[in-house]
């Protein structure tokens, strides 16, 4: 199955959906117009087969950059390298950059592709369920300065998305559980069948078919979003529902022994802003609960045991990119299936949210 994403510039490109694609990729895009091909990627690919089965389908020799995977590496150091790495390739301003990975790839790839001699095509392959139905799709591109999420980027489409289901199988089982709260997001703010449709799935049992089906569902919706507001400059802020708060405690969670994921700490920011949208009689409590328990029927976490951090967490929030003159937008809930943006919010209630999404007592 397939998807076009219509874009503004009238640079429309094709999201490709199967399982064993990878090896086909030349049946979705001319990769022999290229100058010269480079893949960037990180040792899990390397190490679960990906990488060489993706070179063995490309009928030219390739460069491979290779990075340390995480979140930690998604920063200014690691991008110098790639750039150093292109450089070192030789690539020109007809070469193609092909982003083999999950979100800090196809992030920092699309950005330093984006930039490399003024910019150059890049391609995502995401591997990933997060990058799949988030990451790789809508341009967006960048990396983490002094520990802020994302706070350099840029807005630039890949020239093609290709979502082959079988690198899942490869996935840590915590990070495929991740990738499914931006699944359930799009369920949350936009579309009540989707909603609907993933309440009454067997989440264990999954069948490729209703995996492919999420994907196309989920790719769709952030494309439509997309396609109206591609720089954010409204409607598109919907998208980061959850990201508020869950940015802050992710970066929090990074001081811990155990960080937490991307997913898992915007299924907490969820929950804690659908807590600010019932206390702003936005959502009925029945809607907090039911949001609250599709999240952990799909084995992501609802709280976040840290204690005394409540100040940290919230003096956090105003070093989001999304602040604005040290105003917080905040994206509200007003039924499952819809949202407004650029809401704001009392400092006691946001307060109220951090305490209940840490299991505080509430005052």
């Amino acid at each position: 199955m397939n998807i076009e994403v219509k874009t503004k510039n009238n640079k429309n490109y094709k999201i490709f959906i199967s399982n064993n694609i990878i090896d086909k990729i030349q049946d979705f895009v001319d990769v022999n117009k290229y100058s010269s091909i480079a893949i960037l990627t990180d040792e899990n690919l390397v190490k679960n087969g990906w990488l060489e089965k993706l070179q063995k389908s490309l009928s030219k020799e390739v460069f491979v950059i290779q990075i340390q995977s995480g979140e930690g590496n998604k920063n200014i150091k690691t991008v110098l390298n790639i750039w150093e790495q292109m450089q070192k390739a030789e690539l020109d301003r007809k070469s193609l950059l092909i982003n083999l990975g999950g979100g800090v790839v196809c992030d920092l790839g699309g950005f330093c592709a984006s930039t490399y001699m003024r910019g150059i095509d890049f391609l995502q392959i995401p591997t990933t369920l997060l990058s799949q139905v988030d990451a790789s799709v809508g341009g967006k591109t960048g990396f983490n300065l002094n520990g802020v999420k994302n706070c350099v980027g840029a807005f630039v489409h890949p020239i093609s998305v290709i979502i082959d289901t079988d690198t899942l199988e490869t996935l840590p089982k915590r990070e495929y559980i991740s990738g499914f709260s931006e699944v359930l997001k799009y369920g949350f703010i936009y579309d009540k069948n989707f909603h609907d449709y993933l309440k009454g799935l067997n989440v264990k049992e999954l069948s490729n078919e209703e995996l492919c089906k999420i994907i196309k569902i989920s790719c769709e919706i952030k494309a439509k979003v997309v396609a109206e507001d591609f720089k954010e400059k409204g409607v598109r802020a919907i998208l980061n529902y959850g990201h508020t708060l869950g940015h802050s405690i992710e970066s929090l969670s990074h001081k811990m022994d155990i960080p937490l994921t991307h997913g898992e700490a915007v299924a907490i920011g969820m929950v804690g802003e659908a807590y600010i949208a019932k206390k702003l009689r936005r959502i009925t409590n029945d809607e907090l609960l039911e949001l609250e328990n599709l999240i952990a029927k799909y084995g992501l976490p609802i709280k976040y045991s840290v204690q005394n951090n409540n100040d940290e967490i919230y003096s956090m929030l105003f070093k989001d990119k999304k602040t604005v003159n040290k105003k917080i937008n905040w994206v509200l809930m007003n039924k499952i299936g819809g949202v407004d943006f650029n809401i704001e919010v009392e400092e006691n209630i946001i307060k109220k949210a951090i305490n209940y999404y840490l299991g505080h007592k509430l005052y």
